[in-house]
């Protein structure tokens, strides 16, 4: 009897069988079932979907389509004009500050535009260069998100659990900035968000690594007790100067936990959509692997090794194996220690290797989502043993925002 995964792999082979390697696929049962996974997670709270997580319009739309999901966070400035100029949202939130000219004289000189987008701010720094960019009387009111920082800070902030976003820590310091917000001309507090990556992007169950789980899993428990205080506060604080819209918290690997939140009023996921091998690591919930990418094998080294041409679709972030991509079907195949995953070749080393012939192919996972989009033009869409779509990514567009 077959097997899930040699039954996966037979389904995509026949799928794609009309397709020259390297290509992209996402298969839709488990997309949507993903995206219905994520909706229970969150309970109550809206989803906005993680664009940099998708990217690509079609997908981004599907979502968006399902209950529960209600609007979008992108990663640039540029990328949210062009969400909402083509429809795809009226409510974006833009995740990270921006200093794009260009788009923000385009938001400014819009109203339909303003009154869609929301900037990310950190630092009245920034309010300056948007004035300086299109000072406030002379264009449309400019929606505000604040970013408070959710990592755990100890020993009098010697001790940093966490990535380096926001220098906004502390319920005062989020009041002292909403204060100056409120007090700008031009300008209008909308909303609060803090993105616990510790907790939401950190797989708590490392494979073959059991002391490093157990130390990630009080760390993350540490720090969700933290933050459950200090956000209420600073959304207290934040109020005292400006009606929030929202206040948005979470990410793929923390729905559940950030929907227990009371001061979070939605959620944002994305990654868990397209379930990349990163979210391996999670006891939580793990997403049924949607995204895979498919590479021809081109050589025979020896008996024991198959080798495929490209594979090297290596993901950002702290450079170690957790980014390579993983040689996923057939089950068994595992990268050369030595040589990794290479930009015009793979090795590949494992029991299947020497049963694969030349022109087979091999199906891999990329370590992070979206990413996987900036390497190819267009992602075919499988349901079933059938390509019933095959949509642009940005990148097909040619949309390159980051």
């Amino acid at each position: 009897m077959a097997t899930d995964s040699e039954n996966l792999r037979n389904r995509l082979d026949r799928a794609t069988a009309h397709l020259d390697p390297p290509y992209a696929v996402v298969d839709l049962g488990a997309f949507d079932a993903n995206a219905a996974a994520l909706v229970g997670l969150a309970g109550d709270k809206p989803l906005r979907v993680a664009s940099k997580s998708v990217r690509s319009r079609e997908l981004i739309a599907r979502t968006l389509a399902r209950p529960g999901w209600h609007s979008v966070m992108a990663f640039t400035l540029p990328e949210a004009i062009w969400l909402v100029r083509s429809g795809i949202s009226a409510d974006v939130l833009v995740a990270y500050p921006t200093v794009d000219r260009g788009a923000l004289a385009e938001l400014g000189a819009d109203p339909v535009l303003a009154a869609a987008i929301t900037l990310m701010v950190d630092d009245p720094d920034q309010l300056d260069f948007c004035d300086a960019v299109s000072p406030s009387g002379r264009r449309a009111e400019l929606r505000i998100c604040l970013d408070l920082d959710a990592s755990w800070r100890l020993l009098n902030g010697r001790l940093h659990v966490g990535v380096r976003r926001s220098p906004v820590h502390s319920a005062r310091a989020a009041g002292r900035l909403a204060a100056t917000v409120a007090r700008r001309p031009g300008f209008r507090l909308v909303g609060l968000m803090s993105y616990e990556a510790q907790i939401a992007g950190l797989g708590d169950a490392p494979p073959g690594r059991a002391a490093l789980g157990t130390a990630i899993r009080l760390a993350q428990r540490g720090s969700y007790r933290e933050l459950l205080v200090r956000r209420s506060a600073a959304v207290a604080a934040v109020r005292e100067h400006a009606d929030l819209e929202f206040v948005n918290g979470g990410g793929t690997g923390s729905v559940a936990a950030t929907r227990a939140d009371p001061a979070v009023t939605e959620i944002t996921a994305g990654s868990g959509l397209y379930g990349p091998t990163l979210f391996d690591a999670y006891r939580a919930w793990r997403p049924t692997p949607a995204a895979f990418f498919a590479c021809g094998v081109v050589r025979r080294p020896t008996p024991d090794l198959a080798t495929v041409l490209g594979g090297g679709w290596i993901a950002s972030g702290s450079a170690d194996r957790s980014r390579l991509p993983r040689p996923w079907l057939p089950a068994g195949l595992s990268l050369l220690g030595a040589e990794g995953a290479g930009e015009v070749q793979t090795p590949l080393t494992g029991a299947p290797a020497a049963h694969l012939r030349i022109g087979d192919r091999v199906w891999f996972r990329h370590a992070k989502s979206g990413e996987l989009c900036e390497r190819v033009n267009e992602l075919h869409l499988v349901d079933g043993d059938q390509v019933v779509a095959t949509v642009p990514t940005y990148r097909g567009e040619g949309r390159a925002f980051l």
